[in-house]
């Protein structure tokens, strides 16, 4: 388990910016010492929980053509047919991921390829798990095409995530299980299937980013 780059900075200024807190609270409440103890514990508690949605863990992937792996962690929450009408003009499968603050929030590639398509698109922040959000809310968009298949990850922000960060190029050749970015305090990845894909997945099943087989193909 290691911290996230993404991190660091957040990790770093909350760490500061707690103890500065404290620090005010201890100097204002002399005669309360139960009072500061108990603000300069909780204050720890809540930099620990920062640190905390940072992680993320460390695991080769062995790639495998026939599998589409899941690119995030959390829980399946829609399983439908949809009209696709961005870089994909056909009919797809589309999973919902929605990731809770507790879930770890590094994003993986579910496929090995190429970069055909990328898109950043400002948008809303709706809850991540309305179905307006995949098309309203601020989203990166990634299509990832190789001999076997194209399909589109989507990461969407939320009401609470406002910075979606994506490593994505076009052109760029990337592996299954690699990095695709990271989306910070809760969100959402959709992920388009052609329609003959085996779904490896039911509704409300949690899934592992990297680990989960979410469709053969």
């Amino acid at each position: 388990m290691g911290i996230h780059k993404e991190g660091f900075k957040t990790i770093i200024i909350s760490f500061f910016a707690l103890s500065i807190l404290v620090w005010i609270v201890n100097a204002s409440l002399p005669h309360f010492p139960f009072i500061t103890i108990t603000f300069g514990f909780l204050a720890l508690l809540f930099w620990l929980a920062i640190i905390s949605f940072f992680r993320y863990p460390k695991f080769s992937v062995v790639e495998n053509l026939s599998q589409v792996i899941s690119p995030a962690d959390g829980k399946v929450v829609v399983i439908e047919k949809v009209k696709m009408n961005e870089f994909l003009e056909d009919e797809r499968i589309q999973i919902s991921i929605f990731m809770s603050p507790a879930n770890t929030h590094m994003n993986r590639y579910p496929i090995s390829g190429n970069i055909a398509y990328y898109r950043y698109h400002p948008g809303k922040h709706l809850v991540a798990w309305l179905p307006k959000a995949s098309t309203d809310n601020e989203r990166a968009t990634v299509a990832i095409e190789n001999s076997n298949l194209t399909i589109m990850v989507r990461q969407i922000a939320g009401a609470v995530a406002r910075r979606i960060v994506c490593y994505s190029k076009e052109g760029q050749e990337v592996r299954q299980g690699d990095q695709l970015g990271f989306i910070k305090f809760g969100s959402r990845v959709d992920v388009f299937l052609p329609l003959d894909a085996e779904i490896q997945v039911s509704l409300e099943e949690k899934v592992r980013a990297g680990k989960t087989i979410l469709a053969k193909v």
